[in-house]
């Protein structure tokens, strides 16, 4: 399947979990209000002049896409969530930490977003 919007990528996921991505998308729209709702690679994202920010449910996880590499504090924050290639994994089991998803995005921005 070939989604055309954020909306339509949230119908395929388990009724569950549609609003932690809800609350995702809702937070970084909130903290960086010119960016633009995407779909890029099938999943969900935000663009500013590029896409900065990837987001998408698993069976058992929340990922976000790419990884932080430029801000230091908030990489040794993330160790609990980081994977081999430095995606974070978040798992559906426990709470979302979404003020820490909000500064995630907020790096991604200015790491990626304007480039």
């Amino acid at each position: 399947m070939t989604f055309s919007s954020h909306e339509e990528y949230f119908e395929s996921i388990a009724p569950e979990v549609r609003p932690l991505l809800v609350s995702i998308q809702e937070r970084v729209e909130s903290v960086l209000p010119d960016t633009a709702r995407c779909i890029s690679y099938n999943l969900p994202a935000f663009r500013e002049k590029r896409v900065f920010f990837y987001f998408a449910a698993f069976k058992k996880h929340i990922g976000i896409y790419p990884p932080v590499t430029q801000d230091a504090v908030l990489i040794r924050e993330l160790a609990p969530y980081r994977g081999v290639k430095g995606n974070l994994s978040f798992p559906l089991n426990q709470p979302l930490p979404i003020d820490l998803i909000e500064r995630v995005a907020v790096a991604l921005n200015r790491e990626y977003g304007d480039k």
